[in-house]
């Protein structure tokens, strides 16, 4: 019983300690612990949160893109808000997002951002490399903010604050998991030359202007498959992200259709002999005039231009069946 009652003695003494008006001169939301949240998943509105106080970072909702560098935005007030807030109570997560919010803890004190600039440095977030297969993947991105140059307007008056740090918050990204089924697919005639592809419902990969070399309808010697270099011109490999589910006639029609949308590209790095970027291709005879191409992207490294990962020392595009004429 006497625990008990010190449990409930302790939980009141907390929320004594949260009640009544908070006054400051400035305000410091550096705590590790006190983490960036958002209200949705479209990352319009920021805050933290701690005891009595909130600090709020508003922006258009895409703005927090998965592409590594730095952004750089002017607070205006109008598309980008910066609001410190005081209460007199403790300040929760529905005080900030909730279509109804509660009536309590009400705001005891507003200082808004008359100008300054946000700076967003955005870098790529890697999983567990993968040590069997030498492959790594891109599993998000992490973002972190900070402001410069800040003036604040308060009921004092105006205020010119020191340059600080927001924080960093993770944002996932798609696609980028490789997942395909063993059967690979031919164009013969594209823009892109002939083009060797397989992909799912949203993303596909795809060797673009292949050389038809690699795909020669005869069987080759036993542990001794084709082999060709990614390069701009020939062979060139090519992952892609789309913003809607790929029709199956999507990869031989001439022009390439503007829909689904591509959202992401990323092209594989150019081979080096019996290093990176090697195509190899193991042809055997699975019936009269029949043959089975097995294509493996070998120490293959996919980019975008900004960031890059391995896909492994042996990834397979597919498999591709051919007949001889």
């Amino acid at each position: 019983m006497k625990k008990y009652a010190c449990l409930l003695l302790f939980a009141l003494l907390l929320n004594g300690c949260d009640d009544g008006d908070l006054t400051v001169e400035t305000f410091d939301f550096d705590n590790p612990d006190i983490k960036i949240e958002n209200c949705t998943d479209t990352y319009e509105l920021l805050y933290k949160l701690k005891n009595q106080e909130s600090l709020l970072l508003q922006m258009p909702e895409d703005k927090l893109e998965n592409v590594a560098g730095e952004q750089t935005f002017d607070i205006d007030n109008i598309n980008y808000r910066l609001v410190y807030r005081t209460y007199d109570g403790t300040v929760a997560k529905t005080n900030i997002c909730d279509a109804i919010r509660p009536s309590l803890p009400n705001v005891t004190d507003e200082w808004y951002a008359k100008n300054g600039t946000i700076v967003i440095v955005t870098k790529a977030k890697y999983g567990p490399p993968n040590t069997t297969e030498n492959s790594t993947r891109i599993v998000g991105y992490t973002h972190s903010i900070s402001f410069k140059n800040l003036t604040y307007s308060k009921p004092a008056g105006k205020q010119v604050g020191p340059d600080f740090v927001f924080g960093d918050i993770d944002t996932t990204v798609d696609g980028l998991d490789l997942t395909f089924d063993e059967s690979a697919d031919l164009c013969t005639s594209t823009t892109n030359g002939k083009v060797v592809y397989n992909f799912d419902d949203v993303t596909s990969l795809m060797i673009n202007n292949i050389d038809p070399a690699l795909i020669a309808n005869e069987t080759t010697p036993s542990g001794t498959p084709r082999t060709g270099l990614i390069s701009p011109t020939q062979n060139r490999v090519v992952y892609n992200v789309y913003n809607g589910f790929i029709p199956t006639d999507y990869f031989c029609k001439t022009p390439i259709p503007s829909s689904p949308a591509i959202t992401q590209t990323w092209t594989g790095l150019d081979g080096v002999a019996g290093q990176t970027g090697i195509i190899e291709v193991t042809t055997t005879s699975v019936g009269p005039g029949v043959f089975k191409h097995v294509i493996i992207l070998r120490d293959v490294i996919l980019d975008n231009g900004n960031v890059n990962f391995k896909l492994g020392n042996s990834f397979l595009l597919g498999e591709l069946f051919t007949t001889s004429n």
